[in-house]
């Protein structure tokens, strides 16, 4: 895996799909959510044919409050898991990354003004569309204890939304797997704002 990480996806589209690029422009993952679901649930696959399953990434309850999406390998072998932080996303959004049982990281969008001007646009008929051309949030990754790991950016983009994921420390490869897989799920979960 060669950072910066791309990550896109169709805005305009019923069933969101991400679309996952190394440095390189190489595919190297792919991830369809499934239309109707009332628990997050999705599959990462090594590329749009959806033939070789690499992941799986499961919410524990339907209301995502404070959900925890479990990140497992297609033996079911618990890697990771993503802890979305209820209260404290209200304002800006807020998640924690575990590997196994050890908190390693921690997700926080960078501004507040950002997330509640892109909400409060969004909503606006045809303003709303044109709102990923100029309100991009900025989600910084730190480590448990300080020191920041990767910057997840959202690029200016109309008709699709692109995300590019940095990284700004040291971390070894099942660090850089775990966090790219749980930035992608928290892709996901910012999906409405655009």
């Amino acid at each position: 895996m060669q950072f910066p990480i791309h990550i896109a996806f169709k805005i305009l589209t019923l069933i969101p799909q991400l679309y996952v690029n190394d440095a390189s422009q190489k595919q190297f993952a792919y991830v369809r959510r499934k239309f109707w679901a009332l628990k997050e649930d999705v599959t990462v696959y090594s590329d749009e044919t959806q033939t070789r399953p690499l992941y799986r990434i499961k919410a524990d309850r339907i209301i995502d409050w404070s959900a925890n999406y479990r990140i497992a390998n297609m033996s079911e072998a618990t890697l990771g898991t993503v802890r979305r932080k209820g209260a404290r996303s209200l304002w800006r959004a807020h998640y924690e990354i575990l590997l196994g049982d050890r908190h390693v990281f921690t997700v926080r969008e960078r501004s507040a003004l950002v997330r509640f001007l892109d909400l409060l646009v969004g909503e606006i008929p045809i303003v709303g569309l044109l709102s990923g051309y100029f309100l991009n949030p900025m989600y910084d990754v730190t480590r448990e204890g300080g020191g920041e790991a990767f910057v997840m950016t959202k690029q200016r983009s109309l008709l699709e939304s692109r995300f590019d994921i940095t990284k700004s420390g040291s971390s070894n490869d099942e660090e850089d797997i775990i966090a790219t897989l749980a930035l992608m799920m928290i892709v996901f979960l910012e999906r409405s704002r655009g």
